[in-house]
């Protein structure tokens, strides 16, 4: 994490700042270039390709277009969650499909949604201690892929039935299976029910809803305009996307925004997580998604060595990650950026962008609740009082956010990373917060500047 800038210390380096407490000056990450898919919604046009198929598409398709030759990557990082049985190391594999080179190693990380996130902060750590000085990174997830699962007892008795010689045993081994053997549970709830505090994600939205006061009526008029601000900023997220050609056709524009989204129509739909006391509906949550995102990065003093012939869409400064309760999981972004600012010693009143992702309408509301009320603050002992402050909502998620264009667990933090680049760029904008919650109760949050 870098420190305080300290104006110029001895024989600085540009890109750097100094850290008095390591005694070390701190180099940004540079992040030369980034692309992604469109994001498709579970069950679609995305649902019989990959997860490591996409990734090897974004991974490619940002190696061409940085003009860097692919022989100077030092190490591929990709997020991932629901890591496919046939690809368990996923960054490997798409790697090598992409063509990066055999000698190149690849590492798959995984930190639930905030996974696309780490593979960016697990590089900088890595070229930080100068273990290479390019990396290909990223995230990706088909969740259209997560499979069913069976009970061990139907394992042990197929297990059984495969070791069974004589059709005897065999038939003896048939009697055995119940109907209770057949029944699968989904791996998509399972994983998105947390084994400490035993509540699903949804169920978590729900306290926060109760805990913040924060009504139906506000959710949905919350969902409405993240509808709203991606169909209108379509044009701007194309700028982030790449076409993805399947044997149907071709996907050039995320599916999940939607022109014709009404308030009537998000009022009719019912309550998922508690169908009688809740308020939180599919309409006022991120749908399942599918899609891929990938970088090009490297320290800032590697770029002219690099043969990189542009500049760098722009630069992470610091990152922190953050634990919060389990069953509040969704108030993540809070601590993390808690911590990240009060390491940075940098106010959010001096941030010109925020993308915080939207798991659910009512967590983003819990946020921005907490980021503006010194008494919720001191309540949640968050200790860095000079450096929260309100977001205005102009700045809050200005193309959209995950209720609208989805959030594919593996590859939604990289998305956030490149949408707030993209954005900085067009307004001529000096910094940009990129925050999530994370499964489990963690925060991620990312401090990033353009050049």
């Amino acid at each position: 994490m870098g420190g305080i800038p300290l104006g110029e210390p001895p024989s600085c380096i540009p890109g750097t700042e100094y850290d008095i407490e390591r005694g070390m000056k701190q180099q940004r990450l540079a992040i030369l270039a980034g692309i992604r898919t469109p994001f498709v919604k579970s069950g679609d046009v995305f649902k019989d390709i990959p997860a490591y198929d996409l990734a090897r598409l974004v991974c490619r398709e940002v190696i061409d277009r940085s003009g860097v030759p692919v022989d100077r990557i030092d190490e591929v990082i990709l997020g991932n969650v629901a890591q496919p049985a046939e690809a368990a190391n996923i960054a490997r594999v798409s790697a090598l499909l992409a063509g990066v080179p055999i000698r190149v190693p690849a590492v798959t990380v995984h930190r639930n949604c905030a996974s696309g996130m780490e593979s960016i902060t697990t590089a900088y750590d890595r070229l930080l201690a100068g273990q290479g000085k390019l990396m290909l990174v990223g995230g990706t997830e088909n969740m259209s892929r997560i499979p069913f699962f069976y009970p061990q007892s139907f394992s042990e008795k197929l297990a059984a039935l495969q070791r069974a010689r004589t059709l005897g045993q065999k038939a003896g081994v048939l009697s055995t299976f119940r109907f209770g053997d057949f029944s699968p549970r989904i791996g998509l709830i399972l994983g998105l029910t947390d084994p400490i505090c035993g509540l699903g994600m949804g169920q978590t939205a729900e306290v926060l809803a109760k805990l913040f006061r924060i009504s139906r009526y506000e959710q949905d008029t919350f969902a409405l305009g993240s509808h709203r601000k991606a169909v209108a900023g379509r044009a701007r997220l194309a700028d982030e996307q790449m076409p993805v050609i399947t044997p149907n056709l071709s996907v050039t524009q995320d599916n999940g925004p939607r022109e014709n989204q009404s308030l009537e129509a998000l009022e009719k739909l019912r309550p998922v997580f508690d169908r009688r006391y809740g308020t939180v509906t599919a309409g006022n949550t991120c749908p399942v998604t599918d899609g891929a995102a990938a970088f090009l990065v490297c320290l800032e003093k590697d770029v002219e060595t690099l043969e990189f012939p542009g500049r760098p869409l722009g630069f992470l400064r610091g990152y922190a990650y953050a634990g919060c309760p389990p069953d509040q999981m969704g108030l993540g972004p809070v601590f993390a950026a808690s911590k990240l600012l009060k390491s940075q010693k940098v106010s959010m009143r001096a941030i010109d962008l925020f993308e915080i992702n939207e798991a659910f309408a009512c967590q983003v509301l819990s946020c921005l609740k907490l980021f503006g009320s010194t008494a919720l603050r001191k309540k949640y002992d968050l200790d860095a009082e000079d450096f929260l402050a309100e977001i205005p909502p102009d700045r809050l998620n200005v193309n959209g956010g995950a209720i609208a264009l989805g959030h594919p667990v593996g590859s939604s933090g990289s998305r956030l990373v490149l949408t707030a680049l993209k954005e900085l760029h067009r307004r001529g904008a000096a910094s940009a917060l990129a925050t999530l919650c994370v499964g489990g109760g963690q925060g991620a949050a990312l401090l990033l500047e353009r050049e």
